[in-house]
Parts: structure tokens; C-alpha cells; sequence
């Protein structure tokens, strides 16, 4: 089992968070999304936002824990193929690593949108959702195990059970540290100088995951709302 925990535990440290991808039709008028932008434009965005978010967010994450580690390492996926996203992980010293694919960066219209991105790609370190999900992955992988060996499968078939468990232990708390992302993300974004609900016009583009069973993500409208409650009160 140790051999298998390993490598399934880091993969699950460094899942896709901001999963996203361009959706048909227009956006709702509520929130101005503007147009598509030009690469040198998405380029400029992007070295814009990360220059006045991340001493805001390294800022932020010092007030919440002095003990973390709070120097961001910010990275650009070099794969153009990869499709729109962003996930927060750690290099093999502790440090925060934020890592955005060219999808993500050429599909934001505006700074507001990235530097939404970036904060909420911040508050998942500051809220230590890696070792969170990591914990509740190792707690199912050891449950699925146990149930295998319960029912007498065979070593394959435990171990197939200990993966599910750990897959099934890693979305429990999932859609809520989506939702406590956001909410740190929206005041991270705010103080960078940036407009949080503009900002989170992103999801409107993005096909809703909705309530799935074991989803990953929250509906697009609650996270949208999380972020107008939050930036009402700022």
C-alpha cells in the first residue's frame, strides 16, 4: 500500500483547479466579460496582474499564518496543447508553486479576470487545501483497502479499492475549499487593486459542473455568488 500512496497522494496534490474552458453564447449582461483579446494583450495581462497580486497575496498569507511558507513561485505550463487552466502546487522544498497553462492566460479578457485566478489559486495555499485533500485521500485509500480485504478480493482487486477510496476521500471537502478559495481569492483580488466580481466573469464562460455526484467544483452561479457577497462587504 505504501508503494501506491505515494505517487497517487502527489498527483492528487497538484489536480486542476481552475478547470475551465470556453462555453458557446454570449455571457450574462450582469458581469461585462469584453472580447477576446490579442496574444500580446493576454501576455501583458497576465505580467500585469501577477506583478500586483502576488506581494498582495504573499501579504495576506503571512497575516493568516506566519508559520507557511508565502513565497510564490509563479509558473506558465511551456505545453501551448493544454487546455484553460490553473492549479496550485509545491516544489520538492515546501515552496507555493502556482502554475497557469497559455489556454488560461490567452482566454482571459481583462487583468481582473487573471488576477481573480491568481488570488484564488493563492488562497488554496493559504487555506492548506493540499494537505487537507491529501489527508482525506489517505483516509479513503486506507477505508477502500479494508473493504477489498473485507469482502475477499484478491491483492489486485484491493488495491483497486484502495484507489477509489483515496480518489472519493480527495473530492469530499472539494467543492467547499473551491468555495473558501474564492472567498479569500475575491478579497486577494480586491486589494491588489483589482474588481473581484468583474473578475470572476471568468466562470461564465465555463461549462457548469453543476451538483454532480462526487464533482470536483461547485456551480458556477455559487461561486459567482460567494464572490459578490465577499466584495460587498470589503
Amino acid at each position: 500500500m505504501r508503494r501506491t500512496i505515494l505517487p497517487l497522494l502527489a498527483a492528487l496534490a497538484i489536480a486542476g483547479c481552475v478547470q475551465t474552458a470556453p462555453a458557446p453564447g454570449p455571457a450574462p449582461a450582469a458581469i461585462p466579460v469584453g472580447d477576446r483579446v490579442t496574444r500580446e494583450t493576454a501576455i501583458a495581462n497576465f505580467r500585469a496582474a501577477v506583478s500586483r497580486v502576488e506581494p498582495v497575496a504573499e501579504r495576506v498569507c503571512r497575516e493568516q499564518d506566519p508559520r507557511l511558507d508565502c513565497d510564490y513561485l509563479i509558473r506558465v505550463d511551456p505545453d501551448p496543447r493544454q487546455p484553460p487552466n490553473a492549479f496550485q502546487t509545491r516544489n520538492r522544498a515546501g515552496r507555493p508553486v502556482l502554475v497557469f497553462t497559455q489556454g488560461l492566460i490567452a482566454d482571459a479578457r481583462n487583468q481582473d479576470e487573471i488576477a481573480f485566478v491568481i488570488g484564488h489559486e493563492a488562497a488554496h495555499h493559504i487555506a492548506l487545501h493540499i494537505d487537507q485533500r491529501m489527508q482525506s485521500a489517505a483516509a479513503g485509500q486506507v477505508l477502500g483497502g479494508l473493504l477489498g480485504a473485507a469482502i475477499g478480493a484478491d491483492a489486485n482487486a484491493v488495491d483497486s479499492f484502495s484507489r477509489l477510496g483515496a480518489s472519493v476521500g480527495a473530492r469530499v471537502y472539494s467543492k467547499e475549499q473551491e468555495l473558501e478559495a474564492d472567498a479569500l481569492g475575491a478579497v486577494i483580488t480586491a486589494r491588489a487593486g483589482y474588481d473581484p466580481v468583474r473578475g470572476a466573469a471568468y466562470f461564465q464562460r465555463s461549462p457548469d459542473p453543476g451538483n454532480r455526484f462526487l464533482g470536483s467544483h461547485p456551480g458556477n452561479a455559487q461561486r459567482i455568488a460567494v464572490v459578490r457577497q465577499v466584495a460587498a462587504g470589503l
